[in-house]
């Protein structure tokens, strides 16, 4: 049992830094940043993968406005609050 929770414990933390990376990575594409910079780079390679499957299912973009990190962060919010009710 102690495993289980440690384990939930550290997916849990896994998936609130990824929500932090995810926005941290919004809130650059705001300021419009070299593209040849490493950190861009790093939170361009994590992101651009899991919104690039994102757009295979659905459009995330309306108006011009890329809507992919509000619906990435809301379904972890979501998978995160169910990991925690089912342990």
């Amino acid at each position: 049992m102690i495993l289980v929770e440690a384990l939930l414990g550290t997916l849990l933390s896994i998936i609130n830094i990824y929500i932090w990376v995810v926005i941290i990575s919004a809130l650059i594409t705001w300021v419009n940043p070299d593209p040849s910079n490493p950190i861009v780079q790093i939170l361009r390679r994590l992101t651009e993968p899991v919104y690039r499957k994102m757009r295979q299912f659905f459009p995330t973009s309306f108006n011009g406005i890329d809507f992919a990190p509000i619906i990435l962060i809301l379904a972890l919010q979501f998978l995160s609050q169910i990991l925690m009710r089912l342990f």
